[in-house]
């Protein structure tokens, strides 16, 4: 399964952008799916998961009610609508995917088995 993240770049505070993630490979319909970030000299940390029906998601605190993660199992992508984004939001964001099959969210990386090249969203105050 190769994961291929876009739809980063600059926007300012308070702004939208929307992050998708196309599979190749494979179709990952049945795959757990999540995001993560990494700003700079900090760690990677877990945003949003996914179930593979798409039925249950989770969220960071952080990030509850302004980022919407959603799948659309017959493009092979998965997405995450940024919306009234903070300077804070900065940082390369990845997603990941997994075989893992329940209806059980994945929250950490480690949970993960494959990876995509982040996309970089910049933040201006």
């Amino acid at each position: 399964v190769q994961l291929q993240a876009f739809g980063g770049g600059p926007v300012q505070a308070g702004g939208s952008l929307r992050l998708s993630c196309a599979a190749s490979g494979r179709t990952v319909s049945s795959y757990s799916m999540g995001w993560f970030r990494q700003a700079p000299g900090k760690e990677r940390e877990f945003v949003a998961g996914i179930s593979w029906s798409g039925v249950r998601s989770y969220y960071s605190d952080f990030v509850k009610d302004r980022f919407t993660i959603s799948r659309d199992g017959a493009k092979n992508t998965l997405y995450l609508q940024l919306n009234n984004l903070k300077p804070e939001d900065t940082a390369v964001y990845y997603c990941a995917a997994d075989p893992h099959h329940s209806e059980l969210v994945l929250r950490t990386s480690l949970a993960y088995h494959y990876w995509g090249h982040g996309t970089l969203v910049t933040v201006s105050s």
